[in-house]
C-alpha cells in the first residue's frame, strides 16, 4: 500500500489511574514530512509518544505502518519498524566514547570481542551523514548539549530510522546550536526520513513544521496544514481559547531600591564583578547568551555559591550571602532553572512539597509538624496559584511541568518574600501556564515585591521587563529601559557588541 501513510494512529486511548491520559487520539505522518505536536502539558504527547516508541501500550486502539497495523511490545520492537523517539534529556552515556554510544547493546564482534575499529568506521558513516564533524573515538563528554543531541540522531539513524520522534529538543540548546540542529532536521525531510517534533517554542514550529497536529485534555483539537501556521493559531488550538494580550503589563509606580549590588564576583567569574539596582515592585529582566553567567549570579545573590567579593545591600541592610537560609530568612527566594533536581522534591507529595521552607512556622509544640496548618496553607496555595492536582497528597512528579513549577514558586510565595529571583521561569511549560505565570509576575510586582528573572526567550524578556541587564561572558554590557527595548539592541550586546554604561 505505497498510497498509505507511513505511520498512521487510529483512536488511541490510555488511562492511568484517575486520569484519562488520551481519549481516541489519531493522527497521520507521511513520508519525509516534518509533523510538530503541540499542546499544553498535560495534553498527552507525550503517553502519545511514548505508545508510539514501544514504552508503554495503548488501552484502546492501532498503529499502521505502510499501512499494515504493528503492536510494539517493547521499544525494540518500535526501533525494528524503524520508529525511534529522542528523548529531552539524553540517553547517553558520558564514560563512553561516540561511537560506543551510536551502537550500545548493538556493537560489532570480531571473536567474541567488540571490532572497535568497525565499530567507529560505521559510526563515521551516520556521523558525516548529520554533518557532525567529530572523531567518533572522542569521549562523549567532551562534546557540548548541542552535539550529544546530535549524536542522539545519530544512533537513530543507525538503526535505520524511518520515524523520528523529537522531545523539545532545542531545550538546553544555544542559539547556534538550534540553527543547526534545524539544518539536519530539514536535510532528514530530504533524505525521506519523517520527524514528529515536539516543542513550546512555536517559532521553531513556524520555521520547521510541514504540519501542526494539536492535543487538548488527551484529544485531538484540529490541525493546521502549512499556509495556515502561525503563533495565534496555534495557541487559540492549544488553549481552546483568544489569548489577546500575552504579556499584560500595567503600568504602576515603583518603590525604593531593594538590591543594591556592588561589585559582586562570581566563582564562575573571577574576572568580572557585576553591580545593579532593582526596585520594589519593579521587574528586572537578565538577557544574554547560554553561558552568560546569569544563573551563577543568580547562585551568587542566593547563597548558593559563595561570591568571591563585592557587597550586596538589600532591603537597607548588608546581606550576607553565604548561607541560603539567612537570605532566605532576609525576604529572599530563588526559583532554579531545572526544577526537577532543585526546585522539587519530585517523590513527595504536593503538599510536603509547598511545606518544606515553611517547615519551621508549621512546626507545634516539641518540634512536631502541625499538620493542619500545613494542610491548610497548603489548600490555600494550591487555589492561589491554580494547581491542577487530584489532591494535595498527589505525587510532585506526576503533574504536568506547568503545574510541577506552580509548586516551585508556590512553596516561596507560603513565606512572603521582598524578593523573587527566577531562572527560566517558564522553560519546558506550556502557553497556558506561561500566562498564568506572566499575570502572577505582574500582579506580585504591582503589590511591591521586586522580581529578577534570567530568560532565554527574547519575547518574554521584551514582554515582561520593566528594564533590561544584558550579560555577555560573566559580565553585563548593557542596560535597556522598557522603551529602549528590542530583539537588535539585546542581541548586540548578549554577543559582545558595543557596550552600554549602567545609569
Amino acid at each position: 500500500m505505497t498510497d498509505a501513510p507511513l505511520l498512521e494512529v487510529r483512536q488511541l486511548s490510555k488511562r492511568f489511574p484517575g486520569v484519562r491520559a488520551l481519549h481516541e487520539v489519531s493522527l497521520t505522518l507521511g513520508r519525509g514530512e516534518v509533523l510538530a505536536l503541540i499542546g499544553e502539558n498535560g495534553a498527552g504527547k507525550s503517553t502519545l509518544m511514548k505508545i508510539l516508541a514501544g514504552v508503554q501500550p495503548a488501552d484502546t486502539g492501532e498503529i499502521l505502518i505502510d499501512g499494515e497495523p504493528v503492536r510494539f511490545e517493547n521499544v525494540s520492537d518500535a526501533m525494528a519498524a524503524g520508529v525511534v523517539l529522542i528523548h529531552q534529556e539524553l540517553n547517553l552515556c558520558d564514560n563512553l566514547d561516540v561511537a560506543s554510544n551510536i551502537y550500545l547493546g548493538r556493537e560489532p564482534l570480531r571473536s567474541g570481542l567488540i571490532d572497535r575499529a568497525t565499530m567507529r568506521a560505521n559510526a563515521r558513516k551516520v556521523l558525516d551523514m548529520i554533518g557532525l564533524d567529530v572523531d567518533p573515538a572522542t569521549p562523549l563528554h567532551r562534546l557540548t548539549i548541542g552535539h550529544q543531541q546530535l549524536v542522539e540522531i545519530a544512533k537513530a539513524l543507525s538503526v535505520n530510522a524511518r520515524v523520528l520522534i523529537m522531545d523539545e529538543p532545542t531545550s538546553s540548546l544555544s542559539q547556534h546550536e538550534t540553527e543547526n540542529l534545524f539544518r539536519v532536521v530539514k536535510d532528514l525531510r530530504t533524505r525521506g526520513v519523517s520527524v514528529i517534533y515536539i516543542s513550546h517554542r512555536l517559532g521553531e514550529v513556524k520555521e520547521l513544521a510541514d504540519r501542526v497536529s494539536v492535543l487538548r485534555d488527551g484529544e485531538n483539537a484540529g490541525d493546521l496544514d502549512r499556509e495556515r501556521i502561525d503563533h495565534d493559531a496555534m495557541v487559540r488550538m492549544m488553549v481552546g481559547r483568544d489569548i489577546s494580550q500575552f504579556y499584560a503589563r500595567k503600568q504602576h509606580p515603583v518603590g525604593d531600591v531593594l538590591l543594591d549590588v556592588r561589585d559582586l564576583v562570581t566563582p564562575a567569574w573571577p574576572r568580572h564583578k557585576l553591580s545593579f539596582t532593582v526596585r520594589a515592585g519593579e521587574i528586572v529582566g537578565f538577557a544574554g547568551l547560554i553561558g552568560a553567567g546569569r544563573t551563577e549570579m543568580l547562585r551568587a545573590l542566593f547563597g548558593i555559591d559563595k561570591p568571591l567579593g563585592g557587597t550586596i545591600t538589600f532591603d537597607g541592610q548588608p546581606l550576607d550571602a553565604h548561607d541560603p537560609q539567612r537570605v532566605i530568612g532576609r525576604g529572599m527566594a530563588l526559583v532554579p532553572e531545572d526544577r526537577k533536581q532543585h526546585g522539587l522534591v519530585v517523590e513527595m507529595s504536593v503538599r510536603h512539597n509547598l511545606g518544606l521552607p515553611a517547615l519551621r512556622r508549621h512546626s507545634g509544640r516539641g518540634g512536631w509538624l502541625n499538620r493542619s496548618r500545613e494542610d491548610t496553607d497548603a489548600a490555600a496555595m494550591i487555589d492561589r496559584m491554580n494547581i491542577k492536582t487530584p489532591s494535595p497528597d498527589q505525587i510532585a512528579q506526576y503533574l504536568s511541568g506547568g503545574n510541577q513549577q506552580k509548586v516551585v514558586i508556590g512553596k516561596w510565595l507560603c513565606l512572603g518574600p521582598k524578593l523573587l529571583l527566577l531562572d527560566e521561569p517558564t522553560r519546558g511549560i506550556d502557553v497556558g501556564a506561561k500566562q498564568e505565570i506572566y499575570g502572577l509576575m505582574e500582579q506580585l510586582a504591582e503589590q511591591g515585591m521586586g522580581i529578577v528573572f534570567v530568560s532565554s526567550e527574547m519575547e518574554e524578556i521584551l514582554g515582561m521587563s520593566d528594564r533590561v541587564l544584558v550579560m555577555h561572558e560573566g559580565r553585563i554590557t548593557g542596560e535597556l529601559s522598557r522603551d529602549e527595548l528590542g530583539e537588535e539592541p539585546i542581541m548586540q550586546l548578549a554577543t559582545g557588541g558595543e557596550e552600554m554604561s549602567l545609569s
